[in-house]
């Protein structure tokens, strides 16, 4: 991706609120490639420090990885009773960071979660590895086979956690993340047998198969009921994205609002798109020029042919960042055709320069231009 060149593409810092940068941040979040993780995930996933207490490359290469699970839908149906799926979520919910964890049970179809404030998702992913612990140590299960789409936590299970425990849960000198709960999960691995597999939460619905299935039931059961508020305050985020694209694509209707955000990374829905162009002034008024009374009406204009004769007049629009205020539009007298060229001021000046760049070097010299001879028009610069 060419930085320098996509940052020119939103509006400076100084033109928008926190929140507004929130909700563009988010709409940029995208995981890449679902078969392993993406940069994304291992940002999210890794809350603090250089390398929050994981092992230097040489020591991960020693670590010995404790035996994955089978796929969910390959494992034996008297062992699906033994396998739960994890999943944590974080959200800011009025001024509070809130977390929530779930656990999911296939056979029994049963959905457990817990929640608590101050947390991040990684956090919550390690309660829900915990909430698993309490239910096996509950049902007195022989085995445990969890599924989880965080790579922290099989990583984790797979052999780091050994690690952390042999250097007294500390990397470098320093403590690693989680420490207090690293070490409520440590002996309890170390007592019941513990598969894991990785989920990739990532799949097309056409290519779910069960595991996925119940990777999204348990997803859904993470996530962290909002108020009305809230949600209003994540529809005016999208709001703030939609006016931008729409801008952004030269105000050009829904179809290229949505592919100009597209091609940049950010999701709409079209219902957002929708609204923004229905309330666009810029849009009105050009929807506004189109209408203007083509000037064949009346054979006045019959002997003229294609690009001869054109209707100019100014509208007025709202101020754009770039300090311009009207649009000096060009109509052309024989098919209704319509030119624009925004400026700063309606003067001479800037009727000359319109005329010049949309109909001269265009469509050639004119025979007739018609406007209502205001001072824009009717000046000695124009009578020249």
């Amino acid at each position: 991706m060419d930085v320098q060149s996509r940052s020119s593409l939103y509006p400076p810092c100084h033109q928008c609120h926190m929140e507004q940068w929130i909700a563009l941040i988010t709409q940029h979040a995208h995981i890449g490639n679902p078969n392993r993780p993406g940069i994304l995930e291992i940002i999210t996933n890794w809350p603090e420090g250089e390398n929050f207490g994981l092992m230097d490359e040489g020591e991960q290469e020693q670590v010995t990885r404790a035996e994955e699970a089978p796929p969910y839908n390959h494992l034996p149906a008297e062992e699906t009773r033994y396998a739960l799926f994890t999943d944590g979520s974080c959200r800011i919910v009025g001024m509070k960071r809130k977390w929530k964890a779930a656990v999911w049970s296939p056979t029994q179809q049963v959905a457990q979660a817990t929640e608590g404030e101050g947390g991040s998702s990684q956090l919550a992913e390690l309660k829900a590895v915990q909430l698993a612990q309490d239910i096996a140590e509950r049902e007195k299960w022989p085995k445990l086979y969890l599924y989880t789409d965080s790579w922290m936590v099989a990583n984790a299970l797979w052999g780091w956690l050994e690690k952390w425990k042999k250097a007294n849960w500390q990397h470098r000198g320093k403590p690693i993340w989680a420490a207090d709960e690293w070490k409520d999960i440590a002996p309890w691995v170390e007592k019941l047998p513990v598969k894991v597999r990785h989920v990739d939460a990532h799949v097309p619905k056409s290519r779910a198969n069960e595991e996925h299935r119940n990777n999204e039931q348990v997803d859904q059961a993470a996530k962290i009921e909002v108020s009305k508020i809230d949600l209003n305050w994540q529809h005016k985020g999208e709001l703030f994205l939609a006016r931008w694209a729409h801008d952004s694509s030269g105000h050009q209707g829904r179809d290229a609002t949505y592919k100009c955000a597209r091609d940049r990374g950010v999701d709409l829905t079209m219902d957002s798109i929708s609204q923004v162009v229905h309330d666009c002034e810029t849009c009105a008024a050009i929807k506004q020029a189109k209408r203007v009374k083509p000037l064949w009406y009346g054979g006045r204009w019959s002997k003229y042919k294609y690009g001869e004769a054109w209707q100019v007049d100014y509208i007025t629009l709202p101020q754009t960042r770039q300090g311009r205020r009207y649009v000096l539009t060009v109509v052309e007298a024989t098919t209704g055709w319509l030119e624009t060229y925004p400026v700063p001021h309606a003067m001479a000046h800037n009727t000359i320069l319109g005329l010049e760049k949309q109909v001269l070097w265009r469509h050639g010299t004119p025979e007739r231009i018609e406007s209502d001879n205001g001072t824009h028009f009717k000046n000695s610069l124009i009578n020249n």
